[in-house]
């Protein structure tokens, strides 16, 4: 069985593990509640108070409430389930990705349509490369 903690050193890749998922649990239940439009106006109305009826862990809450979906995907979010959030912004797919890599959306879709990130020099985090 491979030690899935040897995937933890791609830069800018988290693998979705058993372990993430049972972490994000609730915060991806959250998510999938979104996708009724009642859902997604009172979590609009008052984001704080609809995160607060979820048994999140204050870091989930947080990283909602800022829309970093980074830290969202490392409190065990999964991003096909934080697409909610985005779609209920009237956010892009492609904008959340630009957020997540630190560019613009433009920026994000010019890379990509460039064929993407180069693999030169990002091969292991912990040699440095």
């Amino acid at each position: 069985m491979t030690d899935v903690s040897e995937f933890d050193d791609i830069p800018g890749t988290t693998l979705f593990t058993a372990q993430r998922s049972r972490k994000g649990y609730w915060l991806n239940q959250f998510c999938m509640s979104l996708m009724r439009a009642e859902n997604r106006e009172r979590f609009k109305a008052d984001e704080r108070a609809y995160l607060d009826e979820w048994p999140m862990t204050e870091a989930q809450k947080q990283a909602v409430l800022a829309r970093d979906y980074n830290a969202c995907i490392a409190e065990g979010g999964n991003i096909y389930f934080l697409a909610k959030i985005f779609a209920t912004d009237g956010k892009s797919y492609q904008y959340a990705a630009g957020t997540m890599t630190g560019m613009t959306q433009e920026e994000y879709a010019e890379m990509m349509l460039r064929g993407g990130r180069s693999i030169e020099g990002a091969r292991s985090i912990k040699e440095g490369r």
